[in-house]
């Protein structure tokens, strides 16, 4: 845990590799020390057909998947730490974003839990 999701337009992956981005959202998340550093989870998925309001322009937006525990505070830290690194890479793209949700541990099952 946690699952950092990376949705953006297909032209983000033209700018830096899917590895580069996907990377930069890990070291961030992992720069916070919420997270046990082999749990960090992080996907990419590049969108042709999108409107970004009545724009066409790049976009990125992480959705960030946590399980629950963590304060507001915690979970703040961790949106702008990796928003800040973003823009540091991305300083031409007007559109970056993130949300973080929480698993509730009362309902979350995996493979290894079953």
């Amino acid at each position: 845990m946690p699952h950092l999701i990376i949705d953006c337009s297909e032209n983000i992956i033209k700018l830096k590799s899917p590895e580069e981005i996907m990377q930069n959202v890990h070291d961030s998340a992992e720069s916070t020390n919420l997270f046990d550093l082999g749990d960090i989870k992080v996907r990419i998925n590049p969108y042709q057909y999108y409107k970004a309001g009545n724009t066409k322009d790049d976009f990125i937006h992480v959705f960030g998947n946590i399980m629950e525990g963590r304060s507001t505070a915690q979970k703040k830290m961790l949106s702008k730490e990796i928003i800040k690194n973003l823009k540091i890479m991305f300083p031409e793209v007007t559109i970056l974003s993130m949300n973080i949700r929480d698993f509730e541990k009362a309902t979350y099952s995996n493979k290894a839990m079953v």
